[in-house]
């Protein structure tokens, strides 16, 4: 490959590489095409560009999607079920109506933050939003509470659980892409992410709930007030039903603390059981009889709902495979291997640079999964290169940075807007200021953390 204005090898990939993001970021945000085809054709551009072989390129492409997609389209799927039986069965309502009866009228808005926090595990964001938006409106109106002291630590809690707490998709690609042990990363997600959604969640949600009053759209409201009143699963199980996956992936990793050999069979059978795959395998089986059987679902009604669920995942499922495609052009190419170099002669802390590059990519894009997607590529390299660098606090480093700031290239953002009733200013000074302080607080506990493990 030739050099460009006289730089040398790695400046000049540096160089394709912004032309690449550039591209990228262009035709997302501003003609708006379809991430999964803009991310592939970013990556024949890069690939092209650095000098590979055509072929090559396309060899790439195809390695990076089915590598990056092996798993993850499983956790994706099989999660999506396990939101789906919560929903239709009501277990996601008996969790709400159960805490908010628990902590009272007055603490209402610290049971949104663990309602949007416990639901948030199994679901995406989006999915998490449509699901608890009902109970949000409920609240606020029986409490005479402000809709937005209501909403935003429900929506603190979802979006907190997205970025950084594991099996979600975008923790899970970065932990694959790193290395990373799942069962440290999720105990030290929790540790960062309770705090990190109490002071963005409800301290937030108070301040900003008393500047910005916020009333249901008169459709949505009268919508959800002639919702038909059902029966509701049991708090419990339904507790168990829904933290089934992350109680067998913690299992799983201290039994491989405890016997990190697996001399015993018994450390082998619980691995077995906390690998990813499995766990949510096991979570959704008992889902389709606790939240299913149980609720006097037939088996036709079940399969319909597990069917359902899968269509709006798809193109969920093809930009985090598209993000994979260009991770492998990047690695490919070489241009990894660059900024691993350049980074590591820089001295740059390896979790401020993990943070920095998803929340460029996130402010670019849009996406917090083609920012945690694309970002797990770039930062890969460098941390092969940083030895001593706690792996797992990097993983929550790129999932911190891919929340912030959230605007108006993000569906997100449109979403709170319309569903809150919000101008485009009110959901800039809400919804996008709590979006980035999870952000920058999520950092600053993380480099805390460092100090410590």
């Amino acid at each position: 490959m030739a050099t460009i204005f006289g730089l040398n090898h790695d400046a000049t990939l540096l160089v394709w590489t912004a032309v690449a993001i550039a591209f990228l970021i262009v035709f997302i945000s501003t003609f708006k095409w379809h991430p999964f085809v803009v991310l592939l054709m970013a990556s024949m551009l890069l690939g092209l560009l650095a000098g590979m072989q055509a072929l090559d390129v396309v060899t790439s492409i195809t390695k990076g999607l089915g590598g990056t997609l092996g798993t993850i389209a499983i956790v994706i799927g099989l999660g999506t079920m396990l939101g789906k039986m919560m929903a239709e069965s009501g277990g996601a309502e008996r969790i709400a109506t159960t805490l908010i009866d628990r902590f009272g009228e007055k603490r209402v808005h610290w049971a949104m933050v663990l309602v949007g926090f416990l639901v948030g595990i199994p679901v995406f964001f989006e999915v998490g939003l449509i699901l608890l938006i009902p109970i949000v409106f409920t609240v606020a109106r029986k409490t005479n509470m402000s809709l937005l002291q209501i909403g935003i630590p429900m929506l603190a809690g979802l979006s907190v659980v997205h970025g950084l707490v594991p099996p979600h998709p975008a923790p899970m690609i970065a932990i694959d892409a790193y290395g990373a042990n799942l069962g440290l990363t999720i105990l030290y997600s929790l540790i960062i992410a309770i705090p990190t959604a109490i002071i963005s969640g409800p301290i937030f949600g108070k301040f900003i709930g008393k500047r910005i009053i916020a009333t249901p759209p008169e459709d949505l409201a009268e919508q959800f007030s002639l919702k038909s009143e059902r029966k509701l699963p049991g708090f419990w199980i339904t507790m168990l039903t829904i933290l089934m996956p992350v109680i067998l992936m913690l299992i799983g990793a201290a039994a491989s603390i405890i016997d990190p050999d697996a001399t015993s069979p018994f450390t082998v059978f619980c691995e077995f059981i906390g690998h990813e795959i499995v766990a949510l395998l096991i979570s959704v089986v008992f889902a389709f009889f606790s939240l299913g059987f149980a609720r006097g679902f037939t088996k036709e009604e079940i399969n319909r709902f597990a069917s359902d669920s899968l269509p709006a995942v798809a193109g969920i499922i093809l930009i985090i495979g598209g993000g994979g495609a260009f991770k492998q052009v990047l690695i490919d190419s070489g241009v990894g291997n660059a900024i691993a170099t350049i980074a590591t002669n820089a001295n740059v802390n390896v979790i401020i640079f993990a943070w920095l590059v998803a929340a460029l990519i996130r402010v670019a894009t849009g996406s917090a999964t083609v920012a945690m997607t694309t970002a797990a590529g770039i930062v890969a390299p460098v941390l092969a290169l940083t030895p001593g660098a706690n792996v797992e606090l990097v993983v929550l480093a790129t999932g911190a940075g891919s929340l912030i700031l959230s605007h108006v290239n993000d569906a997100g953002f449109w979403m709170v807007k319309e569903f809150f009733n919000l101008s485009v200013p009110q959901t800039l000074k809400s919804w996008t200021m709590m979006e980035t302080l999870l952000s920058v607080l999520g950092l600053v506990f993380i480099l805390v953390l460092s100090a410590f493990v």
